[in-house]
């Protein structure tokens, strides 16, 4: 049965042991700050497992999903450039810490090493992957660009959003599986469907991290309730609610957001009782379960050992699970 215990410890091996400059110091050692937050490294191990479905070797892929982590961890460091965050994972975020100039600078070399680290992969299907690689770094590039046009946006459609999502977060947890199973040597049908898999999986964690943004417990969350509600941040949930809203709620959600100095407690606290009342919760929730179930379908199309079926689906129960 496949499992991810080695492959975790060989991804945070493999990781610690990258040499990503040392002289001048104030280029190298906040990339090394932002690789050391931590995280899920869910990527990475995707990128590994899928290959471990087709190759018994899955150490060919090692390189690629360094590339992954890296160009992923990179994306996290701009993010906070743009977004003037203080904070990544509890501690201060290098913006923060290193300043602005270094953090920019510091972000473009951490690119520029996701690519040499993509360039060590040994692999007959090196040409596809870098193919994969690219189309993934941007679009993930034009999902952050949509993200931010849509904050001085009041028409967002659920649509939009989706794709948003799809493009910000989904592509690249896809395209670490994608790349995987090149790397593993996949038929192009079981590369596709993955591929697919990865895609539905990634919209809806995107979907239920909004979720639990504003219903989930902050103690296993991870950060404050709320967040999104204060950013007045164009979820599948907020564009829900006002397009079910009565004319009375509608016009309570936008007094909320249009206050420029609401109490955090009370503004958060009148939100969530709107999603519910209007149904918003109950449609994000349906619309999770919709994205599951159309992934689990993939699976079940692929023509891959059981035990690598019943691996994406534990793997994907337990993104699922993780703060219910």
């Amino acid at each position: 049965m496949l499992t991810t215990d080695n492959i975790y410890a060989d991804v945070d091996k493999w990781l610690s042991e990258i040499d990503y400059g040392q002289a001048p110091k104030n280029l190298y050692d906040p990339i090394r700050y932002s690789m050391s937050l931590g995280g899920k490294r869910m990527r990475p191990v995707l990128c590994l497992s899928t290959c471990a479905l087709f190759k018994d070797d899955y150490e060919q892929a090692k390189w690629a999903a360094m590339a992954i982590e890296v160009f992923h961890n990179f994306t996290l460091l701009h993010d906070d450039v743009m977004d003037k965050a203080c904070i990544r994972r509890g501690k201060p975020t290098v913006v923060a810490k290193y300043g602005l100039n270094t953090a920019i600078l510091s972000g473009d070399a951490m690119l520029i090493e996701a690519y040499r680290l993509l360039q060590l992969t040994d692999s007959p299907s090196f040409s596809l992957i870098v193919d994969t690689f690219n189309k993934t770094a941007r679009e993930v590039c034009e999902g952050q660009q949509l993200d931010m046009d849509f904050e001085t946006r009041n028409d967002v459609t659920a649509e939009e959003y989706l794709e948003m999502i799809r493009l910000k977060t989904a592509v690249l947890l896809a395209g670490a599986i994608k790349i995987g199973a090149l790397v593993g040597g996949a038929a192009a049908q079981e590369t596709q469907a993955l591929y697919d898999y990865g895609i539905l999986i990634g919209l809806a964690f995107q979907l239920q991290d909004d979720l639990l943004d504003s219903f989930g417990d902050p103690a296993t969350f991870g950060k404050a309730i709320g967040g999104d509600i204060m950013e007045n941040k164009k979820t599948y949930m907020l564009i829900s609610a006002l397009s079910k809203a009565d004319s009375s709620q509608r016009r309570e959600m936008q007094n909320w957001m249009s206050n420029p100095d609401p109490v955090r407690e009370e503004k958060v606290e009148a939100m969530r009782r709107l999603f519910e009342a209007t149904g918003a919760r109950a449609a994000t929730e349906d619309k999770v379960k919709e994205l599951y179930d159309e992934a689990m379908s993939k699976l079940r199309e692929m023509e891959i050992p059981a035990e690598g079926k019943r691996y994406f689906i534990d793997y994907a129960d337990k993104l699922f699970k993780r703060n219910k």
